[in-house]
């Protein structure tokens, strides 16, 4: 499976329909995305969901480069406030590869 670590994803099913969620690790025994927004969903205790159910908004060519998704991708440990404030700044649209089709 890939690894999809980093990447903000938005969920398509469940209670938490449209939310944008940071995947924070794979469960690779599941086949599950850790999801995790820093507020509803801590960092610590990351909500588990398959990867049919989530729309991938950034990884690939459309990558979004903030200090905490950084540290991330790099396996430190990153906290609640430093999530937050990542999908804070993505969706206020601080991002560069937003672009207007």
């Amino acid at each position: 499976m890939y690894d999809y670590t980093g990447c903000l994803v938005q969920a398509t099913a469940g209670r938490d329909k449209d939310g944008v969620f940071c995947v924070v690790g794979v469960d690779q025994t599941g086949g599950r995305l850790l999801l995790a927004d820093g507020k509803r969903r801590k960092a610590a205790r990351p909500k588990s969901k398959k990867p049919g159910h989530v729309r991938i908004l950034t990884g690939g060519e459309h990558s979004f480069d903030h200090p905490a998704i950084r540290k991330l991708k790099q396996g430190e440990p990153l906290s609640d406030i430093e999530l937050r404030r990542a999908l804070a700044a993505f969706k206020g649209g601080n991002h560069a590869w937003q672009k207007t089709i």
